[in-house]
């Protein structure tokens, strides 16, 4: 039978080392809530995200550790995806900072802190190399404002001119920019150098944009072809959170085995000098009994050589900080 060449380079990335430090992998939305199948999708499966309050969580593959975090930063009110994101992607308790939680995308406040405090403009003033495997149709970051890579295809849809100014950025978009790193487009996609943020394509191609099918190992092969030219590489995936405010269980069970899969691959074919980080914002698909987020801590997974500095993570902005440090930046 007929090798899969990402199946090919999976097997090579497991015993080559490779330029890539440190990787995210994030997830929106994924707390830690009861053992209760009725509204705990995270409870009809051993994923690697599968943790509760009332029950033990299955072991880690790999030597890997998990860890529960606060997102609520001493705040009061529900953590939300806009300033919880921020924490993360500056190291800094953004909530606390403001004062407040801010849902979707970052306000006036955030959007000061992330253009000054970005862990990858941190990087790259370092002389460190970070970039976002994620790709987006390039009108879509066009109406945002962002920068992005050069592309030679013919754009994918048209924005009106009212609907531009609905468009904003999210964190993860706003960090890079402010570290000056232009954003994938779909030709990155199509060329096996950008994921699309479901992992396998399938809800872009939904939506008629021309994209590639890919199983979860071949979106693996992938994240560590991008990952293995820069020192930090993040990729985010946002299905599950929108299940959870959908109240759709099917929706989160094939968001969460979709990640599940994707993140076991991407952890197997590890060199053996990265570490990865796997982690959320908030909850909310734990609890399919409300639309809204919960105030319940998330996880966070590490994989990679011994660190203890891990274990003593106490909120999600800790993800960020210890990007920093690994990479030599403080």
């Amino acid at each position: 039978m007929k090798r899969s060449p990402w199946r090919a380079m999976l097997s090579d990335l497991r015993i080559q080392s490779s330029a890539v430090r440190v990787a995210v992998l994030f997830i929106d939305g994924v707390g830690i809530g009861r053992k209760d199948p009725a509204i705990n999708p995270l409870a009809h499966r051993e994923h690697l995200l599968s943790c509760f309050q009332d029950a033990p969580s299955p072991p880690l593959p790999h030597g890997g550790l998990r860890v529960s975090v606060d997102t609520t930063f001493g705040v009061a009110g529900r953590p939300q995806s806009a300033s919880n994101q921020t924490a993360i992607l500056t190291g800094d308790p953004a909530p606390a900072l403001i004062g407040k939680h801010v849902l979707g995308y970052p306000n006036a406040p955030l959007r000061g802190l992330m253009a000054e405090r970005s862990i990858v403009r941190r990087l790259i003033s370092a002389g460190r190399t970070a970039t976002f495997a994620n790709a987006y149709p390039a009108p879509y970051l066009e109406a945002m404002g962002v920068p992005h890579r050069d592309t030679t295809s013919p754009p994918e849809f048209t924005i009106p001119p009212e609907a531009r100014r609905k468009v904003k950025p999210s964190a993860a978009k706003l960090a890079f920019t402010a570290g000056g790193v232009p954003l994938r487009t779909l030709d990155d996609a199509r060329a096996g150098d950008g994921l699309t943020p479901d992992i396998t394509g399938d809800a872009a191609r939904a939506h008629g944009l021309p994209v590639p099918s890919r199983t979860p190992e071949e979106a693996a092969g992938v994240f560590w072809h991008v990952a293995a030219r820069a020192d930090f590489t993040y990729f985010e995936h946002y299905q599950a959170d929108e299940a959870g405010h959908a109240q759709d269980l099917a929706a989160a069970l094939a968001a969460l085995d979709t990640f599940d899969a994707f993140t076991r691959a991407v952890v197997a074919a590890r060199p053996a000098d990265a570490r990865v980080l796997v982690c959320s914002d908030h909850g909310n698909v734990e609890d399919l009994s409300t639309r809204g987020h919960t105030v319940h801590p998330v996880p966070v997974l590490y994989f990679g050589p011994p660190s203890t500095e891990v274990e003593s993570f106490s909120t999600v902005a800790d993800v960020g900080r210890a990007v920093l440090r690994w990479l030599g930046v403080e």
